[in-house]
């Protein structure tokens, strides 16, 4: 990236981050929104987008009452969420949580990106939280779902976080009492 790229590059992010916040237009805010998860794809962003608190931004978007709000803030989120230093913002920020309560979304798309982002936020550190047995039975239904995207992410996390004795726990558990977390399945 050439020096001159870097400054026009921070001042757009910049404009879109002022935009969403000085609009009243509901339109407005989902394009921007939408523009910066696409930017937070690029690892040439992130540095630029921290400094701009557009994790916390996209945080404050997973308990708004507009759906593409939500889908873009999760995407956003899940974009970050591969970078270390983003990934800490988002822990600091009760991020599982807020990322957690998305996984009863009815969009798919905000779904997938739920799942990815825990995936992704798993650490030594935050990897009993993400494979608490409620998130767990979540992932076991979800990998029953019709949806290929949705069934085939489900069996990547109960493979990639969590053990074999957490998962088979969970089911036991679920077999128990057949009213898992209360979870709906997305809506495709």
């Amino acid at each position: 990236m050439s020096s001159t790229e870097a400054p026009e590059r921070f001042e757009y992010l910049q404009s879109l981050v002022t935009e969403f916040q000085d609009t009243d237009s509901e339109e407005a805010k989902e394009q921007v929104l939408a523009n910066l998860a696409n930017f937070a794809y690029d690892p040439k962003n992130m540095e630029y987008l921290q400094e701009l608190q557009v994790p916390d931004l996209f945080l404050d978007m997973l308990t708004e009452e507009n759906e593409n709000f939500v889908e873009f803030g999760m995407g956003g989120l899940c974009n970050l969420s591969m970078d270390p230093e983003c990934r800490e913002v988002i822990l600091q920020s009760g991020g599982i949580s807020l990322v957690t309560n998305c996984l009863s979304n009815r969009r798919e798309e905000t779904v997938l990106s739920a799942v990815t982002t825990l995936m992704n936020l798993a650490t030594p550190a935050t990897r009993s939280q993400i494979s608490e047995p409620g998130i767990l039975q979540c992932m076991l239904r979800f990998s029953l779902a019709e949806s290929p995207r949705l069934r085939n992410l489900a069996a990547v996390f109960l493979q990639d976080c969590c053990s074999e004795e957490q998962v088979r726990q969970a089911q036991q558990q679920m077999d128990g009492r057949q009213t898992a977390v209360g979870i709906p399945l997305p809506k495709e």
